[in-house]
């Protein structure tokens, strides 16, 4: 079986590293690649053309199976013949006429971020690999953003405080950004609905904000649920509490197929500092924060908030990699010779394959 592996729109991240493509050839695939889409990740054409075949995008997206970091455009997949595999993330949570449009089309869909969370899995997990460098980029802009230092210094013209971060969600991308932020040295809270991350908070050595009566997420797979109003209500004004004096505040609470929880409203960040950073890595999906805007900088009476929910993209190489290995992994085991195992019985196959 072909894989084609187009250049990614407006994104520099590529589906598939060099390194992997020689693993793949192992377990009997063969890779087309577009000429160019590895170049913004640090790939060059040289590299490719050492293990895969280098081709034109309309030749790409010939192959038996098309695998993507984003969804091809609806006028691309018009022209894909029927049967063709496509694997990407389709995030049928969030719009629900993806499936239905692609079977129209007569395509077969896996879904990457319909993979189920379970321990079999995480090394499929994209959705994680992704997140986790949001979580360290996350700090990074901040720390490049704030005008104090993180860490407790103490020098000849004075001592210097450590920065305050509060980090709102800890799942991946939240507890690389406590595990960052404290390796720069800063004081590091943060709060979680799920009853698990109480314990992986205090592992890392930040102090965690207790909101009581969150909903139960025993259910839930490892994903946050909805939570109530109250609830709700409740976590901003403890948060607030605690704003007034936060140099940094970075949110990552999401809710798949909703819209981002809403955390900080406008009058927490007017009582925050001069000079704080909030970076709202929930952006996308509205933001955590009722004054973020998607893929802007802005600056409320000092205050610069950053949503970026697609920080990945700013460390293009080690992202492509990691996305690359999920790839790798995912495709070993629903395969055999090159060929995909179509068990729908399997929770893995059946739960990401989304046009049965």
């Amino acid at each position: 079986m072909r894989i084609g592996i187009p250049k990614e729109i407006n994104d520099s991240r590529v589906a598939l590293a060099p390194a992997t493509i020689t693993k793949l050839k192992d377990i009997g695939f063969e890779v087309i690649v577009e000429k160019g889409a590895g170049l913004t990740a640090s790939f060059t054409d040289e590299e490719y053309a050492e293990v895969a075949q280098l081709a034109v995008r309309t030749d790409v997206l010939k192959a038996d199976m098309i695998i993507s970091i984003n969804p091809l455009t609806d006028e691309e997949l018009k022209t894909i013949a029927k049967d063709t595999f496509l694997i990407s993330s389709f995030e049928p949570f969030s719009d629900d006429k993806v499936i239905e449009k692609l079977k129209g089309l007569g395509l077969r869909a896996f879904s990457l971020d319909m993979i189920p969370r379970s321990t079999i899995a995480q090394s499929m997990d994209v959705l994680s690999s992704m997140a986790s460098i949001a979580g360290y980029k996350a700090v990074l802009e901040a720390a490049m953003r704030l005008p104090r230092y993180f860490p407790m210094m103490v020098t000849a013209a004075g001592n210097i405080k450590p920065a305050k971060v509060i980090v709102l969600g800890a799942g991946v991308a939240g507890l690389q950004a406590i595990a960052t932020a404290r390796r720069l040295g800063a004081q590091v809270e943060a709060s979680d609905v799920r009853a698990a991350a109480k314990e992986e908070i205090m592992s890392l050595g930040a102090k965690f904000i207790e909101v009581q009566g969150a909903a139960d997420d025993k259910g839930a797979g490892g994903y946050a649920v909805e939570q109530s109003a109250e609830f709700l209500q409740k976590q901003q004004e403890e948060v607030q509490r605690r704003a007034a004096k936060a140099d940094v505040i970075i949110t990552t609470a999401q809710v798949r197929g909703r819209k981002a929880p809403m955390l900080l409203p406008k009058t927490t960040v007017e009582q925050m500092r001069k000079g704080a950073v909030i970076v709202d890595l929930a952006a996308s999906t509205g933001g955590n924060c009722e004054l973020t805007q998607n893929g802007k900088v802005i600056n409320h009476n000092g205050v610069i908030i950053v949503g970026d929910s697609a920080l990945a993209n700013t460390m293009p190489q080690d992202a492509s990699s990691m996305f690359s290995t999920n790839i790798y992994n995912f495709l070993k085991y629903i395969s055999k010779d090159g060929q995909v195992n179509m068990n729908m019985e399997d929770e893995i196959i059946g739960g990401s394959f989304i046009t049965k």
